[in-house]
């Protein structure tokens, strides 16, 4: 980099479907995105919606080599469109839970490419197994019920982990490997979450696993930020907490200068910081610049609800992970699978599909729906889970066939809002004066659901004046922090500036009465 050129900060994210790129200058403003469609540039590699589905219906799997060669593309393309050597600090996130395994001997492999050959060329045999565990994967129920009883069942497994055992969390598929591929584990020379191998992509060499992405592995100890020797024993025998580096470390980490490989193939800075890399929700949370007291909810396909948390309480449902902008705090992540698909589903119902029409029908029932309350569950909820259809009033179940249209839409918005209030409440959040909402996603554009949303929560709604991945964003600014020497929460981004909604403490007021009767009518749910 010319010495008055201004620095760059580049932020990736490896996430289900693509590998995306953003670029920011000095001031946190975009100067470059880009991105690698895995099913769209990558199609040799067959994968729908980027990944692999197995025969069984359960098992879901990526290739690695895959991810590799996305970087390949990536980087070219990041090269005719931006001034690489201005780069001076690189950090990102990925899909969070998924595993790669290193094949002994790689070790030396990346500290020796040859800037003439690709990444794929160089490390199409460096992996123990081909296709790499992702995040949609459940086919490791016996494996959870294992870890669980070993450390004295699902709410011991909580209390320390930040979860119970999930099909998904990575100690779960490294016991799946150790049970089913037992060669290739012993083959295996470094285990990286999907995170930490992009990091170590650019170092050429193994890079620690970060805090936050660390605590969705169900093996590292929420408060000790330390691998949880009982738990990593059974998951992957002696040899697992070598494989998994030893040491996490906090995501806001110089882990060293690029490898040398990237200053001669694509002609990055050999003084290029590579930061420690984190979860995708994690980054979210950096991206979208929350602070103590904010909560983040983006309406989307699911709907993911998260949020600073300064003393965590683990449940049975929901995840506690460390902060990734400061590592003494840590943050709530809610996930709902009856997000944006279950309200369109209403939407068609009731009001053929027309969302004006939608709005009209909610707005003619009065807030509170005179104590009618709905729990729409159309597909197997994770938050809790529940499946189907369920109105209560009163505290008497109610048949949907007598209720009308315009009360089953308002039950709908209503109940969402509800329970997710409530289930923060369980992992140690309060609203307070100061809270504020941050509202993404498709139904993020509609002002009546964010006018109930508000007045549940009792807290202003803000929305982004533009569309940004707040994913790559996050990275990039975990990599100013670690080249600024500063902490991540004190560099804010300009995303969220339009305020949406008020609440109306009346109407809180009625909403606020309803609280404790959901919680109840909910548990009665799961309990039967």
């Amino acid at each position: 980099m010319a010495e008055k050129e201004p620095p760059l900060f580049l932020g990736l994210d490896l996430s289900t479907q693509q590998l995306k790129a953003v670029v920011l200058d000095s001031s946190m403003n975009i100067e470059h995105e880009c991105s690698v469609s895995f099913d769209a540039d990558l199609k040799q590699f067959c994968t729908e919606g980027g990944v692999i589905k197995h025969e069984d219906g359960v098992t879901f799997t990526a290739p690695t080599i895959m991810w590799v060669k996305a970087f390949d593309v990536l980087l070219v393309r990041l090269q005719n469109a931006v001034c690489l050597s201005r780069i001076v600090a690189i950090s990102g996130c990925a899909q969070q839970h998924g595993s790669v395994y290193w094949k002994r001997g790689s070790k030396d492999i990346l500290q020796n490419l040859n800037f003439k050959l690709t990444l794929e060329e160089q490390l199409k045999n460096c992996f123990a197994i081909d296709q790499s565990p992702i995040w949609m994967d459940c086919s490791t129920t016996k494996q959870c019920l294992k870890l669980e009883d070993c450390i004295g069942g699902a709410k011991n497994m909580a209390e320390i982990t930040g979860s119970r055992a999930y099909e998904r969390f990575t100690g779960n598929q490294i016991l799946k490997m150790l049970e089913t591929m037992s060669n290739a584990y012993e083959l295996t020379e470094r285990i990286s979450l999907v995170s930490s191998f992009c990091a170590t992509l650019f170092l050429g060499k193994y890079a620690e696993i970060d805090f936050s992405d660390g605590s969705g592995m169900n093996l590292m100890n929420l408060r000790t930020r330390m691998l949880e020797r009982q738990l990593v024993k059974k998951a992957g025998g002696f040899t697992l907490e070598e494989k998994l580096g030893f040491v996490l470390v906090p995501s806001a980490t110089n882990l060293g200068c690029i490898s040398q490989y990237f200053v001669e193939r694509f002609a990055f800075s050999p003084k290029c910081i590579v930061s420690a890399f984190t979860g995708d929700n994690p980054a979210s949370l950096a991206g979208l610049s929350l602070k103590s007291g904010d909560i983040a909810i983006s309406l989307g396909t699911s709907d993911t609800v998260f949020v600073w948390l300064d003393t965590p309480h683990p449940q049975l449902m929901g995840h506690i992970f460390v902060n990734p902008l400061d590592e003494a705090a840590f943050m709530g992540l809610l996930c709902y699978r009856n997000g944006a698909l279950t309200r369109q589903k209403v939407c068609q119902e009731c009001a053929k599909g027309d969302w004006d029409t939608f709005n009209e029908m909610l707005l003619s029932t009065p807030v509170g729906n005179n104590g009618l309350l709905g729990f729409f569950y159309e597909y197997p909820e994770i938050t809790p889970k529940v499946i189907g259809l369920h109105f209560f009033q009163g505290g008497i179940r109610i048949e949907s066939t007598k209720i009308s249209p315009q009360q089953q839409i308002r039950a709908l918005i209503e109940g969402q809002f509800i329970t997710k209030y409530n289930h923060l409440k369980q992992l140690g959040y309060f609203v307070g004066s100061h809270s504020r909402i941050l509202a993404t996603g498709g139904a993020s554009a509609n002002q009546h659901i964010l006018q109930i949303l508000s007045n549940v929560f009792n807290a202003p709604v803000f929305v982004s004046k533009e569309t940004t991945n707040s994913t790559c964003v996050g990275g990039a600014i975990i990599a100013a922090s670690v080249y600024w020497k500063t902490k991540p929460s004190e560099i804010k981004t300009k995303s969220y500036e339009k305020l949406a909604a008020l609440p109306v403490a009346d109407l809180h007021e009625v909403y606020r009465k309803s609280f404790d009767v959901a919680f109840q009518l909910e548990q009665s749910l799961l309990n039967n």
